[in-house]
């Protein structure tokens, strides 16, 4: 805090017109006269000094002219007065009042007239807490950039805080207060106070008497606590405590505590001091620099500016790419609605790749990928075809080891007696038939007819072994498990249940019309399933059980196989979702 208290050259409260920074009752000039001013209201008061609102009567500008009480006249008082309007007229910078003058009134004391500005503190916006934080970190830039002039020029404001940063009404950003500012010597740091440096802090109303430290507790670096040598990284300290304030949403450190929280080195990351304002890492990072211990360590006032300037040029962009995801999203429904799927998946993902947030988007990609569209498109319908002709040539290459079976009967001839060497030529030729099907199934394909033909007069040549009612009702059950996985069938019901009738009774249509032989019939003890290959009187049992055990077993490893295909096509589906899913926003709790 300056030895004039918080006074500014800021203008007074008006009807549609800027606010003041000054909370002391507005009061009349004391008749001091300055013939080329005329002097208004007190807008801002100190321990030595005060601000008036004037008009200047050569140029007919408002200004505000900080001049001298008059009960502090001491030639040490009027040293330093004169100090600090030649420093701040030395600071020629957008976010520093100009100087317009330097001059003495009629009792000889000292004044000068600078820019008169408006608007509200920074310290009053804190408070507040009504901006968005982009605002008051653009306002930030300027003061880190302002500051840094200061530095170039050897100069150290020693008493940066909210209160004494200005916004303005349209856009201005001001640093104010320059009345504790120093030039440096030759070194980096300036000496310890001086005599005339020393004044006490008064914590309500936030102004300064004689007798105590310079600066404000809460926003003093802890060497300027001390009493040590103070350089620039004073500055950063405190512009550090700001852009702190300004992040987390709340002091650095607690007002009632001040000091004592800036001796114990409080936490400098405004991410950990409130994780609900998800604070960006790299202003977190360079806050945290910013409040180091070791004034070494600190970064400079345009590292600082850099930093958050860089983070808000990557903001501007963040808007600009959710301005073109919505424009996209807009997009990308409109073609939906047109039933141009394609367009509208592709404008949903450029969508989605400027903003992931983008909700709108994010539903029609979702409805896209995971929900089955009213037309298909023919191009996915060609893909579709495709992957089914892939599907069904596995299921073929499949097939082809049951149907190669039989011939392990082949060595057991001696042992069965077989009664029609005809009839078992004409099984054994159609299974061959069919392995070759089926082979040429799986490498060329084959049109769905000849397949279901071929399964069928297969289903008939087996029927001659044991008759209709065993073994071959199990072949047509593994046919059925193969062939109702094409999807051409599968889409047609009746097909399906038109070959599964007709492959079933076409032995015993065939039989009762006298094509072939009767493999069967009904007697007093039941039905009999004899078949005409092999002599009954001869029938080996044993046999007979493991063929028909063989048969079972190939049949439930091929449907074992046709299952785990179609758990694993629908693991892989659920996966795929799952992972498109986690490319999506999720949904707001």
């Amino acid at each position: 805090m300056s030895e004039g208290g918080p006074i500014d050259p800021s203008t007074p409260t008006s009807a549609g017109g800027p606010t003041t920074l000054s909370t002391a009752p507005v009061e009349r000039v004391s008749l001091r006269d300055i013939p080329t001013y005329e002097l208004g209201d007190v807008i801002g008061k100190g321990g030595m000094g005060e601000v008036i609102a004037a008009r200047d009567r050569t140029f007919g500008r408002e200004v505000a002219l900080k001049r001298m009480r008059a009960d502090k006249p001491t030639p040490e008082l009027v040293e330093r007065f004169l100090r600090e309007a030649k420093i701040q007229a030395r600071l020629d910078h957008p976010a520093i009042a100009p100087v317009h003058e330097l001059g003495y009134d009629s009792e000889g004391l000292p004044y000068f007239t600078m820019k008169r500005v408006g608007g509200a503190t920074l310290a009053v916006l804190l408070e507040a807490k009504t901006e968005k934080p982009q605002r008051l970190l653009r306002a930030l830039v300027d003061v880190c950039q302002a500051v840094e002039l200061a530095h170039a020029r050897r100069i150290v404001h020693r008493d940066l805080k909210p209160s004494n940063i200005m916004l303005g009404d349209y856009g201005e950003v001001y640093v104010l207060d320059w009345g504790v500012a120093r030039v440096l010597s030759s070194g980096r740091a300036t000496t310890a106070p001086i005599a005339d440096d020393i004044a006490s802090f008064d914590g309500e109303g936030g102004s300064t008497k004689a007798g105590a430290m310079l600066g404000t507790p809460g926003y003093m670096a802890p060497e300027q606590l001390r009493g040590d040598a103070v350089g620039t990284s004073a500055d950063v300290y405190s512009l550090g405590s700001m852009l702190f304030e300004i992040l987390a949403g709340e002091p650095l450190h607690p007002r009632d505590e001040a000091i004592s929280s800036t001796m114990a080195n409080a936490q400098g990351s405004p991410a950990k001091r409130n994780p609900a304002r998800t604070v960006a890492p790299e202003l977190d990072a360079i806050c945290e620099a910013a409040l180091a211990t070791n004034p070494s360590q600190r970064p400079s006032a345009r590292a600082i500016a850099d930093a958050i300037q860089n983070y808000l040029d990557g903001d501007r962009d963040v808007e600009r790419r959710r301005a073109l995801a919505s424009q996209l999203a807009v997009s990308a429904q409109s073609a939906l609605d047109k039933g141009d799927n394609a367009h509208a998946m592709r404008a949903a993902g450029r969508a989605l790749a400027f903003d992931p947030t983008s909700r709108d988007a994010a539903t029609l990609v979702s409805s896209l990928l995971l929900a089955e569209p009213k037309e298909i498109p023919p191009d996915v319908e060609r893909a579709l075809e495709a992957e089914e002709q892939r599907a069904t040539r596995t299921r073929s290459r499949r097939a082809v080891l049951p149907y190669a079976a039989i011939f392990g009967v082949l060595p057991l001839l001696p042992l069965l007696h077989i009664a029609s060497w005809p009839t078992l030529a004409a099984v054994m030729g159609a299974f061959a038939v069919m392995v070759v099907v089926t082979y040429l199934n799986a490498r060329v394909g084959v049109p769905i007819a000849v397949t279901l033909i071929g399964h069928a007069l297969t289903a008939l040549a087996f029927s001659r072994i044991l008759g209709p009612f065993v073994i071959t009702p199990i072949m047509l059950c593994a046919v059925l498990l193969s062939a109702t996985s094409i999807p051409w069938l599968n889409r047609r019901w009746w097909a399906v249940l038109g070959w599964t009738i007709a492959a079933t009774l076409l032995p015993f249509v065939l039989e009762w019309t006298g094509v072939l032989r009767p493999s069967w019939e009904m007697t007093s003890q039941g039905l009999l399933s004899f078949g005409t290959i092999f002599d009954q009187a001869h029938a080996v049992t044993s046999l007979t059980i493991a063929g028909h055990l063989a048969a079972v077993c190939l049949v439930a490893l091929y449907a074992r196989a046709i299952g785990r295909d179609r758990r694993d096509a629908q693991r892989r589906l659920f996966l795929q979702a799952w992972h498109l899913r986690q490319f999506l926003p999720k949904p707001a709790a």
